[in-house]
Parts: structure tokens; sequence; C-alpha cells
């Protein structure tokens, strides 16, 4: 018994799009994929000048601390 083959169109226009934020392991998926390739970009967008504070834990809950640039 053959398996049904499925054959799907798509069609995706995208005038304009505006990302908040992407963070570690974010994935940003427009349409369907058979497979996701991983890339990582290193940018300093927010102009900060020393490292991030280091995360604490609250309970099960890990926070880093939200500054200015």
């Amino acid at each position: 018994m053959r398996s049904p083959q499925w054959i799907i169109h798509q069609q995706i226009s995208v005038n304009q799009i505006k990302i908040g934020s992407m963070s570690n392991s974010s994935i940003l998926q427009i349409g369907t994929v058979g497979s996701i390739q991983s890339r990582a970009e290193l940018a300093n967008t927010g102009k900060f000048t020393k490292a991030a504070p280091d995360a604490f834990t609250l309970g099960k809950t890990t926070t880093v601390p939200q500054v200015n640039p």
C-alpha cells in the first residue's frame, strides 16, 4: 500500500517586517520548511560598553537584570 503524497504550493509576500528582538536560539520562520539550518550572528545593537550583569535565580526562575546602554 502506497503512502499518500502531498504537493503543497505556497506563495508568501512580506513587504515589511518589524522584529522587536531576537535572542539566542530564536527561530523566525515564514512559511513551511523541510529543514532548519542554524545561523549565528553577534551584534552589539544596544551599544553596550560592558558585559551584562550576572544572572541570578529566585526559586525556579533565572533572571538577568535589565540595564540601559
